[in-house]
């Protein structure tokens, strides 16, 4: 009865976990990696192919993304999850293979344009994406299911997205019980769509994520409503637009929340019927599962909302951007507006080309909504970088930039705090992941210190036996290597003497030349001189 450390170990994304337990091969989450990757992810320990169950706390990439990678390598068992994570995982693995494909398609377009013979291919594709989800199986919260002889599992709703859980398992091998807990995402309190996060209260071991293990929200409750506002008639009285990188999934469904209700309480003065555009496919998709899910899901403020026989997520001046010509013309129409689009860390997408046409523009405003990791385009952007480049051009960074602070699908400190403090034994070891590396190590010491916790906060091929409660490997941070940038910008400088010295060499074997063809030559020279020498 082992648990293998994959992946998001002293890291946020790239979330994976392997159980070695009653004969069986087991994964909770196989995400991808987002942003800067710090640490290499341990290799699965047995084949794709020997993997039995996959469990899933929720839909988003970095915790569902390399599904269709492992069902590519003969992967042929049965993916766990609730109803409304199945539902969202069908249209976001799709998405992300299509994104793949394309990324793939470009770089051999380009590869091409540079005369050389290169075929890209896919991480996965749309087949392996549809393969894997023909395969996801859903279940309620709240109940207690047979996985397997030995293994039993139960959801419980932890509030962090639509269908997100934290997941319990109990586990009987040779005559001894374990139970062990992953918490998932640990959603923020008084969401306005979702539930509060649910509590476990008893385990063995406990797998805790901490992203926000050394950070508070705000000691109030924000009034996301009225600062949305304010931004929003600050920027159009400014003549601009309001730009709002988006998660898809989650975020944009919130967005879409407060901007009904100030529009519904005519909160802006002077700009009457003012538009909001959702530029994202992803997205509109997702906003029909959200409303698919609004009896098992949605919190009681927006249940009271809906008794009312209003949509939450539907208003006047909504509009759904699904081609790329619609999204194309937002761009040319001259009214201020509202702008949500993917990706909410700016990193792929349509929002790339609205930062495009927006952040040079010092009348607008970029409103960042969600955690930017490290080395994500918005995360340079909410750090106050003054000009970023977009599709190969340098673009000024005049607009204003906005956070709404606090606005996070994950619990701070206190929220993580509270939630562990909620099991009514301690468990004998809490594993800390899911966090950048320095958070990980203060979450855990403060567990430990002021907790009494016994904490642990492993590195990614680490290996533990829940039997004897003791490491059976330790693994070490291993970094990811990085290729030199000036070892290349030395073999390029050689390069460039290499030319001159060959360019002395055709000058001087020109020499007694006719004077109109060396004129001609020494124009040339002077001109490509110029166009350097600036």
């Amino acid at each position: 009865m082992r648990l293998h450390f994959i992946g998001a170990d002293h890291e946020v994304t790239g979330s994976c976990h392997c159980l070695e337990a009653c004969g069986k091969w087991i994964l909770v989450d196989y995400g991808m990696e987002q942003g800067i990757n710090v640490y290499e992810n341990a290799e699965l320990p047995c084949a794709e192919s020997d993997i039995d169950f996959v469990l899933l706390t929720h839909a988003h990439i970095d915790h569902s993304g390399l599904l269709p990678l492992l069902y590519s390598k003969g992967f042929k068992g049965k993916v766990i999850a609730t109803e409304a994570t199945k539902d969202l995982c069908s249209i976001m693995l799709r998405d992300s293979a299509h994104i793949q494909m394309q990324e793939a398609e470009w770089k051999t377009r380009k590869a091409k344009r540079g005369a050389k013979e290169l075929d890209v291919k896919p991480l996965y594709t749309m087949e392996d994406a549809e393969g894997v989800i023909r395969k996801i199986l859903p279940f309620a919260y709240n109940a207690q299911y047979d996985l397997c002889e030995g293994i039993q599992f139960r959801f419980t709703d932890i509030g962090h997205l639509l269908g997100s859980a934290s997941i319990e398992l109990w586990i009987t091998e040779d005559g001894e019980t374990r139970k062990i807990v992953f918490s998932g995402d640990i959603g923020n309190k008084n969401d306005p769509i979702l539930k509060d996060p649910s509590y476990t209260y008893d385990a063995d071991y406990v797998v805790m994520e901490s992203t926000y293990g050394d950070r508070y929200h705000s000691n109030d409750t924000p009034d996301y409503v009225r600062e949305l506002a304010e931004i929003i008639q600050t920027t159009f009285d400014r003549g601009g637009n309001v730009v709002i990188p988006s998660f898809a999934v989650g975020r944009t469904q919130e967005m879409l929340y407060f901007l009904r209700q100030i529009k519904a309480d005519e909160m802006i003065k002077g700009h009457d019927g003012f538009k909001v555009f959702v530029d994202s496919p992803l997205a509109v998709e997702a906003t029909e599962v959200f409303q698919k899910n609004i009896y098992n899901c949605f919190s009681d403020s927006a249940m009271e909302v809906v008794r009312q026989g209003i949509n939450p997520l539907v208003f006047p001046g909504l509009n759904l951007t699904i081609t790329s010509e619609e999204s194309k013309e937002i761009n040319f129409d001259p009214e201020p507006k509202v702008i949500i689009s993917a990706s909410g860390m700016c990193e792929a997408g349509r929002i790339r080309h609205h930062l495009k046409h927006n952040l040079w523009r010092e009348e607008c405003t970029i409103l960042f909504v969600g955690y930017q990791a490290a080395g994500t385009l918005g995360r340079i952007l909410v750090d106050g970088i003054d000009e970023v480049k977009l599709f190969g051009e340098p673009i000024e960074v005049n607009a204003h930039i906005e956070v709404l602070a606090g606005m996070s699908g994950h619990a701070d400190k206190d929220g993580l705090i509270r939630w562990i403090n909620e099991f009514e034994r301690k468990p004998e070891k809490v594993f800390i992941v899911h966090g950048e590396d320095s958070v990980c190590n203060i979450f855990a010491d403060c567990l430990r210190d002021e907790f009494g916790y016994d904490t642990y906060a492993p590195f990614s091929g680490t290996v533990y036996d829940l039997i004897s409660n003791e490491i059976v490997y330790e693994a070490y941070p291993k970094p990811v290597v990085k290729k030199d940038p000036t070892k290349r910008v030395t073999e390029i400088f050689a390069r460039l003497l290499a030319a001159g010295n060959r360019l002395l060499q055709v000058i001087d074997r020109n020499q007694g030349g006719t004077n109109k063809d060396l004129a001609k030559f020494a124009d040339q020279i002077n001109s490509l001189c110029d166009k350097w020498d600036r």
